[in-house]
């Protein structure tokens, strides 16, 4: 038999047709109703100086729901991020084997963690939240509730897309495979760390490059670890993973990337491409110039880089693509941009630095703009290099009286990024709450002033911004838990005496320091990482005469070069999911901007004036 037949495939059709409405409508309204819990606590405060007490910890239970929602609908909509590079390349009947040995995988690692979970959950029940004095379980539920929606889907996903025999195989092969690892249980106690390599390298990699999605690539190597090496119980890096997907600050990536689709369907984002391509229309590359100077502009507003990046895609990527840019090329300068911005304050990172290291904060933000300017003009220099050979004969200077009309009707538009910027630094809203007074600036520009606002748009974009976040958000949450377990190993002491003890002085300690935070970089995220090696690392910076501020911008961009370069970075697959470009295709693109980002490094790790010269 292969496959099932008509009448079954329909049967199948309908059920995730009718569970994809009842999980997709609960995600829209929690998008909708975090945007409203945050706002009226910014009101409240603000506004009638009566805080709400209970407004965050309200918006953090529906987050973790939002998320994990938000992952079920992506992941019965086919948009987790994955590598596809060398599925591509195959014939068609071994692509499809793989295809379902991804689903199958997916499924493995969801049966691992639903016990987990579950015993999480049941122990939260005992915890009260402080301010609306309820279980914590109301909230620690949505772990289970989601891992097993997710499974339902990726079963359903197997039953509707996949033959039998190729199911048959893929549950084969994957069975095999977890029963091998579960057999060579007694040989990983003998490897020590190099452990560390058969997981996180070998399993974790060796996913990704197989197209497994990114997140349960990431999963499966942790949680293989943990569970074949240690004795960690797993309900603990089930917490883990809790922590990594429910950050508070992380609430801005929905937000924002509902911003950023509110921005392209009331018309701000036309208003702001038309001036903007009058203005360098006629220049080789001149939006892609508009991309690195807007991402420096807004860069650092939210705390969250995702969030960064999905305030400014949707509006500039639809005018790029109709000017005839490609994808791959477009998505891989995001990543670069989100990579190059790590230092603008006010940066989440830099204030991680500052708190576990006690680096003033005040100077970070300071020494943070010129290694980000740098790194900019960098780009800018491979932009106009690839921009070189671009055909502009047909396209005609806009006159002056032109580009000054289109300035007047952008100007609502272009004063977002300095009201949402104007509302942090005040103190207005925190970088959380600030992507809810974007939302309601948005909403009144496309009512009162562009007159185009489509009502019938806000449930789809509300849906979208649930999938493209539970996405994102599942990866951050399975490397967060990944990160958890390279500390448990004992690898972040003996990195940090492995650098201190090497000779060459400080351009060797940078040197090693560039190298070993683009590693961790791709595995860790920012905040983890310095959590973990912050403190080992820079008293060492210190007795090497190098400046704290110094060392803070080398260890910041090293670590966004990490995070934005495949095949680990997680940063890259979000910049992925947030232009909804396929990873492979930005990959070879990505290259020559991260070549330039790494000069860029070296010269800011070679002239220390470019971090300290305005202290």
């Amino acid at each position: 038999m292969q496959g099932v037949n008509a009448a079954g495939r329909a049967r199948h059709d309908r059920l995730d047709a009718a569970l994809g409405w009842l999980v997709e409508v609960p995600a829209a309204l929690l998008v909708a109703a975090d945007i409203v819990v945050l706002f009226a606590g910014v009101f409240a405060r603000f506004v009638l100086h009566n805080p709400l007490v209970w407004s965050d910890e309200l918006a953090s239970i529906l987050f973790l729901w939002l998320a994990l929602l938000g992952a079920v609908t992506a992941l019965r909509r086919g948009e987790h991020m994955r590598m596809t590079a060398l599925l591509g390349r195959l014939a068609p009947s071994p692509r499809a084997v793989l295809e379902a040995v991804a689903t199958a995988a997916c499924l493995a690692f969801l049966a691992l963690v639903v016990w987990p979970s579950s015993q999480y959950a049941a122990d939260e029940r005992a915890i009260t939240t402080p301010a609306l004095e309820i279980s914590n379980l109301w909230r620690a539920a949505a772990l289970p509730v989601g891992i097993v929606l997710m499974g339902t889907f990726a079963l359903l996903r197997m039953l509707r897309f996949t033959t039998r025999s190729d199911a048959l195989k893929a549950l084969v092969a994957v069975v095999v495979i977890a029963g091998a690892f579960w057999l060579l249980r007694p040989a990983f106690a003998h490897l020590g760390r190099l452990n560390l390599l058969v997981f996180f390298v070998g399993v974790a990699g060796g996913c990704v490059l197989a197209g497994i999605p990114i997140a349960f690539a990431f999963g499966l190597g942790t949680f293989g670890y943990l569970a074949l090496t240690t004795s960690t119980p797993l309900t603990v890096v089930v917490g883990r993973m809790d922590e990594g997907m429910s950050h508070l600050i992380l609430l801005a990536v929905p937000l924002f990337v509902f911003l950023g689709l509110l921005i392209e369907m009331t018309g701000m984002a036309r208003a702001m491409v038309a001036f903007l391509g009058s203005l360098l229309g006629h220049v080789k590359g001149g939006l892609s110039y508009v991309l690195v100077g807007a991402m420096y502009l807004v860069s650092g507003i939210s705390g969250a880089k995702a969030a960064d990046m999905a305030a400014i895609a949707p509006a500039l990527f639809p005018e790029m693509k109709g000017r005839g840019a490609d994808e791959g090329d477009l998505v891989a300068l995001l990543a670069a941009t989100g990579a190059q911005t790590e230092t603008v304050p006010p940066s989440l990172v830099l204030i991680t630095i500052g708190s576990v290291t006690s680096v003033s904060i005040a100077a970070l933000f300071t020494g943070g703009m010129l290694p980000a300017l740098v790194l900019g003009l960098v780009l800018c220099v491979v932009v106009r290099w690839r921009a070189r050979h671009e055909d502009l004969s047909a396209v005609v200077r806009a006159p002056w009286r032109t580009v000054a009309r289109l300035f007047a009707i952008a100007v609502p538009a272009l004063a977002l990024p300095f009201v949402i910027r104007a509302a942090v630094v005040e103190g207005v809203a925190t970088a959380t709450e600030v992507s809810t007074i974007g939302i309601v600036y948005a909403v009144l520009a496309g009512l009162v002033i562009y007159r185009q606002f489509d009502w019938r748009r806000i449930g789809p974009m509300l849906v979208s911004t649930a999938s493209l976040s539970g996405a994102i958000l599942l990866i951050i949450g399975t490397a967060t838990a990944m990160a958890w377990g390279l500390t448990q190993s004992g690898f972040s002491r003996l990195l940090a005496e492995t650098m201190g003890a090497m000779p060459g002085g400080v351009p060797m300690f940078l040197a090693v320091s560039i190298l070993a935070f683009t590693v961790l970089g791709s595995v860790l995220e920012g905040i983890p990482a310095i959590v973990l090696f912050g403190p080992l690392l820079f008293p060492i910076a210190r007795q090497l005469g190098v400046h704290e501020v110094h060392y803070a911008m080398v260890v910041v961009l090293s670590m966004g070069l990490g995070l934005f370069s495949p095949p680990l970075g997680v940063g890259y697959y979000a910049a992925c999911a947030i232009g909804r470009v396929s990873p492979d295709a930005g990959i070879r693109p990505l290259v020559g901007y991260m070549v330039a980002l790494l000069i860029g490094v070296i010269v800011v790790a070679a002239v220390p004036w470019l971090s300290i010269g305005f202290l």
